[in-house]
């Protein structure tokens, strides 16, 4: 993540009104920035405004660190931990501070994507050569945000235009395990439209995910992506714009399924060849109006759709399951004099799902009102948010935050926060035939925070953070003949720090986290939580060359709620470079995994015996990027 040179002081950017901040820089240009946020208010804001612990990637930072994912990225995240179950296009498992993936909210351009029958985001589907930014923040955001918005939220931008005239470019890389990838963009406009349109294919043959198990998964499990993003945007005056921007990324992922097929006839087990055929899409527009010097408000209007139809070659077995979301947001920002504004918003979406299983409801809607007060004064700052939600499910909701921000010294802020979260059961949960519980409440969250922000000097940043999160009337799943029920609760403490440094042509970023996340009722650790784990990234910039190298350290947990079997710690060496061979060429290279480590974040049992699933050893990738002037 991008440091920038200089940051103003807190007291200087809170005095500022806020359709100023609105307003300058524009939102498609804000983008581009490192210092400032949208996530946390919807609106465009400066990242040392907001209560808000959060991370940021740019454009600039995903082409320096060169992710292979996502979820690579999301790793570099303090207090954010990713469980996969083996290679590309595995599920994901992230926690955000301790919670569980379903507990996360994540927005592709302000619109939700997760699917509504698993609450699966869909996240390792997503290719990052169509994203613009990646915007995470730590803590919850059920006031702004509503349900799932528990551990926090993960909002990504696809790509945006770069500036005027057309900006063509294609890449083209090359790795291990037959590592193909493959895309195409153009970009431009002019002072008032702007357009950005892409698409890319990456195909690799993969890895073999596990080991002993039926003699059908020892093949390679490969996965296959093809994504295309649109991005529209036009001024119609400097007061009044719209836009549009779409995301859809479709193809194949194999798995191995080490438990195998299971026959309810003979009681026997058989090997199977799964795959899914994926899709993830979503499709938002806006309305933007600076209506007057006091008023701005804007109208989005969203679609996604999450698809899954899972298969087998050696038999003809299938279940589908596709989920369709509809939703619309109208939020307005009223700057009151130079120290009060005022944010009022309402929202509305709707869920369903169709596929081969017949759930006993197949929809429900959501509707709610927001508002969120903020004041900017001389010795002190302070944020009030409340959000009323109504859903067809399980009723009422009413969710409350609250920061207070004490400008310590110049250099140094102190900022305190009190926040409450909710997240609705989904349609599994609630109305699957077989497993479902129609009597299930939402789970609920209230969390405490100090966090401590200090520009140590001109080019080196600290940012730290001390929390405690009380999760009750949580869901469990006893096991297959039980049907879920809300009984767990958990309490989850933890310390959070990031250092920004950068000196001449080096920039390096620490981030580390430390957590107890436990069961209230047991006293055992949250499955696949690491207690502590530790992300750094070191670059150097010379004139055409650029080099860079990454180290990941994340200690042992325990792969189930019983504290059974344990997971042991890893640390992960990466290396990259760069070679500007021309204004419109440059060639990338990066090894990860450089020391081969084996290693495994989550385990399966197989003839009475836990085996991890499989991560890949070293890597590498080749690419070519090429921009040519037009």
């Amino acid at each position: 993540m991008e440091l920038p040179v200089k940051i103003p002081t807190l007291t200087t950017l809170l005095c500022l009104p806020t359709t100023l901040l609105a307003a300058e820089p524009a939102r498609d240009d804000a983008l581009k920035l490192p210092d400032v946020l949208i996530s946390a208010s919807r609106q465009v804001e400066s990242r040392t405004t907001t209560s808000a612990a959060n991370s940021v990637f740019t454009r600039s930072d995903i082409d320096r660190l060169q992710p292979s994912s996502v979820s690579d990225l999301l790793t570099r995240v303090p207090g954010v931990q990713v469980a996969p179950t083996g290679g590309r296009g595995s599920l994901p498992g992230i926690f955000i501070r301790g919670t569980k993936a379903a507990q996360s909210l994540v927005l592709v351009d302000g619109v939700r994507i997760a699917n509504a029958t698993s609450g699966d985001s869909g996240l390792q589907f997503l290719d990052v050569d169509q994203i613009e930014r990646i915007e995470v923040l730590r803590g919850s955001r059920s006031a702004v945000y509503g349900s799932d918005a528990i551990g926090g939220v993960i909002q990504i931008f696809t790509r945006r235009s770069s500036g005027p005239g057309l900006q063509p470019r294609l890449r083209l890389a090359a790795g291990s395990n037959q590592t193909w990838q493959r895309s195409l963009g153009l970009s431009g406009g002019d002072g008032a439209t702007r357009f950005s349109l892409g698409a890319s294919l990456d195909e690799t043959a993969g890895i073999d995910s596990t080991g002993p198990s039926f003699a059908s998964d020892g093949d390679h499990d490969a996965y296959r992506n093809q994504s295309f993003n649109l991005s529209l945007s036009h001024s119609f005056n400097e007061r009044f714009e719209a836009g549009l921007n779409l995301l859809d990324s479709r193809g194949r992922s194999e798995y191995d399924n080490p438990y195998g097929r299971f026959d309810p006839v003979t009681f026997e087990s058989f090997g199977q060849k799964p795959y899914t055929d994926f899709s993830v899409s979503s499709v938002g527009s806006y309305f933007d109006a600076q209506v007057n010097d006091v008023w701005h408000s804007r109208l989005e209007l969203g679609h996604s759709e999450n698809r899954d139809d899972k298969r087998d070659k050696l038999s003809a077995e299938r279940f589908v399951y596709n989920t369709y979301r509809d939703q619309v947001t109208w939020q307005n920002d009223l700057s009151l004099g130079e120290r009060h504004s005022l944010l009022l918003g309402g929202d509305w979406y709707q869920d369903r799902a169709q596929g081969t299983t017949e759930f006993i409801e197949g929809s429900r809607w959501n509707r709610a009102v927001f508002v969120q007060h903020r004041y900017a004064g001389e010795g002190f700052s302070s944020e009030l948010g409340l959000r009323h939600d109504r859903n067809q499910q399980f009723g009422r909701e009413t969710t409350l935050s609250a920061s207070l921000t004490l400008p310590v010294t110049e250099r140094n802020d102190l900022l305190l926060s009190y926040s409450e979260g909710f997240r609705a059961p989904t349609l599994n949960d609630l109305y699957d035939p077989q497993y479902g519980n129609p009597e299930l409440k939402p789970e609920h969250s209230k969390s405490y925070e100090l966090q401590w922000r200090s520009q140590l000097t001109s080019s080196s940043r600290l940012e730290a953070s001390l929390y405690r999160t009380d999760l009750r009337d949580a869901i469990i799943f006893p096991d297959m003949q039980t049907k879920p029920y809300n009984v767990a609760s958990a309490r989850i403490d933890g310390v959070e720090l990031t250092l920004h440094q950068q000196w001449q042509a080096w920039q390096a970023q620490l981030g580390l986290a430390v957590i107890d996340p436990r069961d209230r009722d047991s006293g055992h650790t949250l499955a696949r939580r690491a207690r502590r784990t530790l992300s750094l990234d070191v670059d150097r910039q010379f004139e055409r060359f650029s080099v860079g190298g990454s180290w990941q350290a994340v200690s042992s947990s325990y792969n189930e709620e019983k504290n059974l079997n344990r997971l042991a710690g890893y640390g992960l060496l990466g290396l990259r470079g760069s070679w500007t061979a021309s204004q419109q060429i440059r060639v990338d290279l990066k090894l990860d995994n450089l020391l081969d480590k084996g290693y495994s974040r989550a385990l399966y049992s197989y003839d009475n015996s836990n085996y991890g699933y499989r991560e890949e050893g070293r890597t590498w990738l080749l690419s070519l990027t090429w921009t040519p002037a037009l």
